[in-house]
């Protein structure tokens, strides 16, 4: 017995048809999403910078957490005058924040024709961030001259490590505002361009509060 349902034949989509752009991703295209081989959606962005300062929050908080219960279970802990390139650094670390800060802020002012502007207003963040990896560096080798070495004791293996820690992953946050100022031609004045410069600002930002947490943790724990 015949089932009574009657199938009609299903219609080829119109050239244009909206539907069919939706599905390559074509509709609303440009800096808001697309399809395979298409723009990088804006919001990926922020979401790789929240999971990124997820995963390090982490990380820190399980090396503060291994420093606390080190200390307290320790009979061979033994303080550590910290060099005072330390606290220098802090300032020049602030001030490429701020530097950054303005940058990210004076944005909106920038028309076609400006990305000379972008590239100048990121170098200098770029060469403080540089000159804190290099005031790193010689904090290391001042404490290599006193003799506190990464296996002294407890305290100073802590030291380097949650230095080298930071000092990496702020690397990172250089490669990316690099990649910026290099891509300026490009991405000065553009809805893009201002959402990476303002990944990168959070990234460094919190980069910056993550070493006053440091160094803070050093002062009152080694």
């Amino acid at each position: 017995m015949a089932s009574g349902i009657v199938e009609f034949p299903r219609s080829k989509p119109l050239p244009g048809d909206p539907g069919r752009r939706a599905a390559g991703g074509g509709i609303g295209g440009g800096d808001d999403g697309g399809g395979a081989g298409g723009p990088v959606p804006l919001h990926t962005y922020y979401t790789g910078v929240c999971l990124a300062l997820a995963a390090i929050t982490m990380l820190f908080v399980g090396l503060t957490s291994a420093l606390v219960v080190r200390k307290g279970i320790s009979n061979d802990w033994a303080g550590i005058a910290l060099p005072r390139i330390l606290f220098i650094n802090t300032l020049v670390l602030v001030a490429s924040s701020l530097l950054l800060e303005r940058t990210r802020r004076q944005l909106h002012t920038f028309r076609l024709g400006d990305e000379a502007r972008l590239g100048e207003r990121l170098s200098p963040v770029l060469l403080l961030g540089l000159a804190f990896l290099a005031g790193q560096l010689g904090a290391w080798r001042e404490l290599a001259a006193r003799g506190i070495l990464l296996a002294t004791n407890p305290s100073a293996s802590f030291l380097y490590l949650l230095t080298a820690a930071h000092g990496l992953h702020l690397a990172g946050g250089l490669v990316a505002i690099a990649w910026v100022a290099l891509r300026a031609r490009t991405l000065a004045a553009s809805l893009r361009g201002r959402t990476m410069v303002n990944a990168v600002a959070i990234y460094w930002h919190f980069m910056g509060t993550l070493w006053i947490y440091i160094l803070a943790l050093l002062s009152l724990k080694i």
